[in-house]
């Protein structure tokens, strides 16, 4: 796919969609209007999802019902129905797994937003993230975060700029998954007591109170917790917990919100979201083979020449064969202007704007979290010598695995790649590896743009200038190692006998 680089009044035009997605995102309206305002199919993506999404929660309360008595699998049953749950989020219309389906490989679930916006509408439709929705499956084996002084490198954490530690839970998923839910971008709750409150009021607390105890959602709440839990994040700067409730109300409050974040942890690392099951997995126990180019394309990808393996490592002694190294890296990658965060400068009528910067905006990545990670009191700051290590890791992202890199509902489906999701396919991945530095500079609405040359680099100070961008590949080879990133999608079926 060939997409121009985009002026001024590109940048106009995207105002103007975006101001179509105001109304609810549960109605379906925004998404037909989007895609009338886009020459993009209305097929009903978002509806297709939401109903998904509520079809596996009342399978998975029915599965809550049944008599149970293997803790584990009743805490990660607990992870999973808060996962699929719409009514934690401000506005009671958007779940974690909405930017988080199986069938995309727990990435991006619907083809028009990872086409356009690349990250998705929070429960205020109006506002979007300045990211893509990353891949949750095989993300509960990273390290809690920690600088590797022989590798010069931080290693570990979560979120792409690696900023939940999990200093603090034991668990980068744990923390990570305490941010969505009072961030403003996403289910936008103004007070973590409100994700508590509203599972209390929720139709599995019966499987909560077995889990955590009778007493974890005993708490007295005030008479207007509808009304302050209804209001979009961010709370006023004067009243940071909004939720006033008593201080052993809070304690428990506080309690109760780790261990939902710990139910989710647990769930996300359990064989349902990590099963190693794909084509490559049964090559290597020996029950399936490679085809001549999926052959080729692993050996590429092992190999000195294209150095993939050396970040997207497929396992060593001792070693899980992840396709990551839980490393950050800059890679070149140009500016996404169709980004819809850029456009969130105004006040929306909560009071709120997602970036000032407008088109000024730069994604510091890894390094904007240790630069602001003093002022960011939801945080662990384990080490304050950090910050002086900030410079290096500017614009350095985390290193994806690359397991269900190609996971998709359908073959039609597309899938946006990289933290900001410039690239559309797997081809235009690797073509960019093997030709960032060799290829021309795009002019302004270059038909060739991502075939014969690339824009230029969002940031260069930090860019990784060994490991590609001229790797001298043919077409043929970067289809073979293609191929071969296809056979990482978990649930193969080998062919029928």
């Amino acid at each position: 796919m060939a997409h121009a680089t985009c002026p001024m009044f590109r940048r106009r035009s995207l105002l103007a969609v975006i101001s179509v997605v105001i109304a609810s995102i549960g109605s379906g309206v925004w998404i037909a209007r989007l895609l009338s305002a886009a020459p993009l199919p209305a097929d009903g993506e978002v509806e297709r999802v939401k109903a998904e999404i509520d079809r596996i929660e009342a399978a998975s309360l029915d599965e809550g019902r049944e008599p149970r008595f293997d803790r584990y699998k009743s805490i990660a049953l607990l992870g999973k129905l808060i996962f699929y749950d719409r009514n934690l989020s401000v506005n009671r219309n958007e779940a974690c797994a909405f930017c988080h389906m199986p069938e995309a490989g727990f990435s991006g679930p619907v083809k028009t937003l990872n086409m356009t916006t690349v990250s998705y509408p929070g429960s205020v439709p109006s506002r979007f993230s300045n990211r893509k929705p990353q891949a949750i499956s095989y993300s509960s084996y990273a390290p809690a975060l920690h600088y590797n002084a022989g590798q010069g490198d931080f290693v570990g954490g979560a979120f792409w700029d690696m900023r939940a530690t999990g200093v603090r839970l034991n668990s980068p998923i744990a923390e990570q998954a305490q941010g969505p839910p009072t961030n403003p971008v996403e289910m936008g709750l103004s007070d973590s007591a409100c994700m508590v409150q509203r599972l209390s009021e929720g139709r599995y607390r019966f499987l909560a109170e077995v889990v955590w105890g009778a007493r974890s959602l005993t708490i007295d709440w005030p008479e207007d917790v509808e009304q302050i839990c209804m209001r979009p994040a961010p709370p006023p700067a004067r009243d940071p917990l909004p939720l006033h409730l008593s201080a052993s109300g809070r304690e428990t409050a506080n309690r109760t919100f780790d261990q939902i974040a710990e139910a989710l942890a647990t769930y996300e690392a359990s064989p349902e979201i990590n099963p190693f099951s794909s084509k490559y997995d049964l090559v290597m126990a020996g029950m399936a083979r490679f085809t001549p180019d999926e052959k080729a394309g692993y050996e590429l990808f092992r190999s000195s020449k294209t150095h993939c393996n050396e970040c997207h490592r497929d396992g060593g002694p001792g070693e899980e064969p992840l396709f990551t190294d839980f490393t950050a890296s800059n890679l070149g990658l140009p500016a996404n202007p169709a980004l819809a965060f850029l456009s969130e400068t105004t006040l929306d009528a909560s009071g709120y704007a997602a970036n000032s910067a407008g088109l000024r905006y730069l994604d510091r990545g890894v390094g904007g979290f240790l630069i602001g990670m003093a002022q960011l009191s939801t945080v662990s700051s384990p080490d304050p010598a950090w910050l002086k290590k900030a410079p290096p890791f500017e614009g350095r992202f985390q290193v994806p695995t690359l397991r269900n890199v190609d996971k998709r509902p359908r073959p039609d489906f597309v899938k946006a790649y990289m933290h900001n999701g410039y690239l559309k396919s797997l081809k235009e991945v690797v073509h960019f590896y093997n030709t960032r530095d060799t290829l021309l500079r795009c002019k302004p609405n270059d038909p060739g743009e991502k075939t014969v040359c690339w824009p230029a680099p969002e940031n260069t100070a930090t860019m990784n200038r060994r490991q590609l961008g001229n790797l001298r590949l043919t077409g043929t080879e970067e289809n073979q190692i293609v191929a071969f990133l296809k056979t990482l999608s978990d649930g193969y079926v080998g062919p029928s006998k």
